[in-house]
């Protein structure tokens, strides 16, 4: 017997209200997950093995080698205004080769971008000899002003001296080497302002004895230009919180008198995070330290320039900090990036391999070898909980 015409429209509005109630549970958990997050599985892998490292070539367009249009001598190359410098002493010339020999042979012997080398004391000529015979690029050699290098008129002796008996103690490491202080210094502010850099838009900046692993085919400083990005970066490691503890504190002052300076695309959660390493989040004053780890860095010296960044860099060297504590350039320039920069333009550089005592980037990647894949440290295992790179993805991402 056929049922009454109401009691069938009843039975189809139950079936589709029943379709439309397992449809939505087979949705929700994609729709719980923000379109801006990085998979869960992803973020908890990196949590949970931070030696983990995704192998991968940036976006196109990748510049590449196209018969002799990388030549050196070659009056109208593709390349562009940028340089790879070094901050080296004469006594350093082995250490220096051997950072030379592997950056030659994994990408400049193809591209042949110049080397600025810089130092306070002028160039040996074995320096110089040995240096020229490396590389078929140009090679230039520049003295760091006088006025750049020496301690500031307003840093108090005296109570620099106490400062260094005091983080001592606190195991704070090069605290008594006035050197280092000039070094940090220098690289966080005055590198920039170098006359000899004028005309250079990119850098890359390598130091003595560190390696490179991977085969990089294509024009690393075209490529930051193609894509508009202003920093790339490495390794990203939590800082000693003893030698930036005032660091946060006065960049609160600043950012008081200056709150359109900070960008609305920033990555301050990335700078204030206190869950993985809230010791260093107490001790360095509300800083997670999480940093850049600056021995490699590839930048546009446009940020390092801007009157925002010179008016940060010049409150915190009225500070003292660099003396009376020991603020690295690496902390500093991560900072000011995290900040004043909208986080999209700073770019992981993953598929570099790179090492710098005690710390790797050794990516999954047949173009590598002479590293561990996925390596990061080549300390006690302890070390790998100085990786920072999962709380860039986790406020950032993985571009």
């Amino acid at each position: 017997m056929a049922l009454p015409k109401s009691m069938r429209i009843l039975a189809a509005i139950t079936l589709c209200i029943f379709f439309y109630m397992v449809l939505q549970i087979y949705k929700a958990p994609t729709e719980l997950q923000p379109p801006s997050s990085p998979p869960a599985t992803k973020l908890q892998e990196w949590d949970h093995d931070p030696q983990l490292d995704p192998s991968g070539e940036p976006p196109e367009p990748l510049r590449r080698v196209e018969g002799d249009n990388y030549e050196p001598n070659n009056r109208n190359s593709a390349r562009i205004n940028a340089t790879i410098l070094s901050l080296v002493r004469n006594e350093e010339i082995e250490d220096l080769l051997q950072s030379m020999r592997d950056l030659e042979r994994t990408w400049n012997h193809k591209f042949n971008y110049p080397w600025t080398f810089f130092n306070d004391v002028p160039f040996t000529e074995e320096f110089k000899r040995k240096t020229r015979a490396a590389t078929k690029a140009e090679v230039r050699y520049e003295l760091v002003p006088k006025e750049h290098w020496d301690i500031p008129g307003w840093i108090n002796m005296d109570l620099f001296h106490e400062s260094v008996s005091l983080l001592e103690e606190q195991k704070v490491q090069y605290m008594s080497k006035v050197s280092y202080h000039q070094m940090c210094r220098w690289n966080s502010g005055m590198f920039s302002e170098h006359p000899a850099l004028a005309n250079i838009q990119y850098y890359w900046r390598v130091e003595p004895k560190v390696h490179f692993f991977c085969d990089i085919d294509y024009d690393v400083f075209r490529w930051m230009q193609d894509h508009n990005k202003t920093y790339g970066f490495n390794i990203n490691i939590y800082d000693s919180p003893e030698s930036v503890a005032t660091l946060w504190p006065e960049t609160q002052k600043f950012m008081a008198d200056h709150k359109d300076y900070i960008h609305p695309n920033n990555a301050l959660e990335w700078l204030e995070d206190s869950t993985r390493r809230p010791e260093n989040h107490q001790k360095a004053n509300g800083y997670s330290t999480c940093h850049f780890w600056s021995n490699f860095e590839i930048g546009d010296l446009s940020f390092w320039r801007s009157k925002r960044y010179r008016d940060y860099f010049d409150h915190l060297d009225r500070a003292g900090g660099f003396f009376y504590e020991r603020w690295g350039d690496a902390p500093v320039h991560s900072v000011a990036l995290g900040l004043f920069e909208d986080k999209s333009k700073i770019h992981w550089f993953r598929d570099i391999g790179y090492q710098h005592i005690p710390f790797f980037n050794c990516p999954n990647n047949p173009k590598c070898s002479g590293c561990e894949k996925g390596r990061f440290t080549d300390g006690e295992k302890w070390l790998n909980r100085e990786d920072c790179r999962p709380l860039w993805f986790k406020y950032v991402g993985m571009d």
